[in-house]
């Protein structure tokens, strides 16, 4: 093929890709904006740029996830990178920033456990400036993606590598939140859609799924300050679960808040110290 014949619209046409995800995926690799690219179908890219674009045209058809392949995915306004080694951040999260930004006082202290991307702590300290942040996560991989995002982002969070709490001894927080592994081994989603190409670390918790949610209710208590709150994310179906967890952890005023779909997709507690 000469550089001529391979032009915008011809390339998105022979994708075989939905041509949304082809003008992304052709943006990304071209450097040409959206408005370019659908303007001017016409455009002759050079055969780097076209070989590029086939080449990860080839790996969107097999299924690997957009934000993996352009590098990036939104997430509560804010543009952060993603790769491998974190969970796509995803709409229904957001609920736990917007409970975060509802509970957290000025100057006060949020604690993010398993960060990943470290899009919820990061979220937060954009719109709370003022609050003290910290975030943990196990996988020194996430860790790297997730202080790349905080230093492109110029937001300062306190990132510390371990197992939920195990590195946080003393360490108290007006608001605990997570959106820990949830999926139990072998459910069939893990098997379709981007699911397939996500860290199973991160989504797996057990036969029930609720392996990470237990840890992390038992400690929860010795980790709030008097009137702080505890809010996990958790799947479909497991809102009552969560809340008895959080109930027999000694927390109060435990419920759940339903995501966009009217899913109950959050559950939370708050440590009242008598």
């Amino acid at each position: 093929m000469s550089f001529a014949e391979a032009t915008v619209g011809k390339l998105i046409l022979e994708s075989g890709i939905d041509p949304f995800e082809a003008r992304l995926l052709l943006g990304a690799v071209s450097g040409l904006g959206r408005t370019t690219l659908i303007a001017h179908p016409e455009a002759a890219l050079d055969e780097a740029v076209a070989g590029a674009f086939r080449a990860i045209a080839n790996r969107r058809r097999a299924g690997e996830p957009i934000a993996y392949l352009v590098g990036e995915r939104e997430f509560y306004t804010l543009s952060l990178h993603v790769t491998p080694d974190v969970l796509i951040p995803r709409p229904e999260t957001e609920l736990l920033v917007d409970f975060a930004l509802e509970k957290l006082h000025a100057g006060g202290t949020l604690l993010d456990l398993g960060t990943g991307s470290g899009a919820i702590a990061l979220a937060v300290k954009h719109r709370r400036p003022d609050a003290q942040v910290a975030a943990v996560d196990r996988s020194h991989a996430a860790l790297r993606v997730a202080r790349a995002n905080a230093a492109r982002l110029s937001l300062e969070v306190d990132f510390v590598a371990g197992n939920w709490f195990e590195q946080l001894d003393g360490r108290r927080f007006d608001l605990v939140v997570s959106n820990p592994p949830y999926v139990a081994e072998g459910d069939r989603h893990l098997t379709e859609g981007d699911l397939r190409f996500e860290p199973r670390g991160a989504l797996t918790g057990g036969a029930d799924g609720l392996d990470a949610i237990r840890c992390i209710a038992r400690s929860a208590v010795s980790h709030l300050r008097p009137g702080g709150w505890l809010a996990i994310e958790h799947g479909l179906g497991q809102d009552a679960e969560v809340r008895a967890l959080l109930q027999r952890a000694g927390l109060e005023s435990v419920g759940s808040r339903p995501d966009l779909a009217g899913i109950a997709r959050i559950s939370i507690g708050t440590y009242n110290l008598e």
